[in-house]
């Protein structure tokens, strides 16, 4: 009988999608970036306590992760993710030029749908033998950088748009000389993975490269899971903001009935519980309050974005992600 007043409650009200009735457990589907397990093992489960209370209702929440842009493309063709939660606007783009999120996703929650970013690191031998300091460091002769492929990494792009902006800073804006700074570090690059997991294992399992390159909230996941590796934190000088996107798949939520939920899930991200588990875990946050008490553990860096320093994202992926672009030209030359 219960059941059957929810579904009646639905049609009245124009709900779109399949009811749930309040004891009955609904699912979403997240799908997420390579590096992001830890956080959402914890995520997940206090917003699932969150629900419960505030509903009655129990939660499965189901993880897909893989290179951001491949995962974007996993979602176009097909993966029926409920919400999106990647590391690079033009992966959101994608599913939104696809019909698949709203054309406007950026405004449907606060910091243009960003509850958190970093910044890319260096992760080093024990000791820094090779004395790496910055992004010059990596082109020179002899050193290894370790990072995925920025074709199919949204932790790689970044790295390489950092190195980037970097030359850009160092050369006065000239286009050449940043050009064959970056060229010089992607020919040092010993092996490209997929994804920022790869990178991990190729740099501390099999203790390939001089530094890795990854998020500064990855390094924690990577001291956590590799307690014996001998390994040092080492801050450049400048990087670009890595901003984290989030998005509804409204196709999707439409169909399963989940926008409520789904909703309310990416919300989450921004109350200072989720900012709190977020900060722990070496993500800077958008809560003034949880910033506050997690700033020691953050230190300061010249951060840039991809607008101030390459105009916008469309402007970046024509000149250099799309085919034949800057980084396919670095990469053939490095072949």
């Amino acid at each position: 009988m219960k059941r059957v007043l929810n579904l009646l409650a639905a049609v009245l009200l124009g709900a779109a999608g399949p009811a749930f009735a309040a004891d009955e457990k609904v699912e979403l589907l997240n799908a997420s970036y390579d590096v992001s397990r830890e956080l959402f093992a914890q995520i997940n489960p206090a917003f699932q306590a969150a629900w419960l209370k505030s509903h009655q209702q129990e939660l499965e929440i189901r993880q897909s992760h893989g290179g951001s842009s491949k995962q974007a493309r996993a979602v176009a063709d097909g993966l029926a993710a409920d919400v999106v939660t990647f590391n690079q606007e033009t992966d959101i783009d994608l599913l939104a030029r696809s019909g698949l999120v709203a054309t406007d996703w950026t405004r449907k929650f606060p910091n243009n749908a960003s509850p958190y970013y970093s910044l890319p690191v260096f992760l080093v031998r024990g000791g820094n033998p090779k004395r790496i300091k910055d992004w010059g460091d990596l082109a020179k002769a002899g050193i290894q950088p370790v990072f995925p492929n920025p074709k199919t990494s949204g932790n790689g792009r970044y790295t390489y748009l950092s190195a980037y902006a970097y030359a850009l800073k160092k050369f006065g804006g000239d286009q050449v000389k940043a050009k064959a700074l970056v060229g010089a570090l992607l020919a040092n690059v010993p092996v490209f993975d997929t994804g920022g997991r790869g990178a991990t294992t190729t740099f501390i399992e099999r203790e390939i490269g001089d530094v890795l390159v990854t998020f500064e909230s990855e390094v924690i996941s990577i001291r956590n899971e590799y307690s014996k590796a001998k390994v040092d934190v080492v801050y450049p000088s400048t990087s670009v903001r890595v901003d984290f996107p989030v998005a509804i798949v409204d196709k999707v939520v439409d169909r399963r009935g989940t926008r409520e939920v789904a909703t309310a899930y990416l919300q989450f991200l921004y109350t200072d519980e989720a900012q709190d588990i977020l900060a722990k875990r070496y993500f800077r946050v958008r809560s003034p309050a949880v910033a506050a008490r997690y700033a020691a553990q953050f230190p300061q860096v010249q951060l840039t974005s991809v607008v101030d320093t390459f105009g916008s994202w469309e402007r970046v992926t024509a000149e250099h992600f799309n085919a034949d672009g800057i980084l396919d030209q670095l990469l053939a030359a490095k072949r």
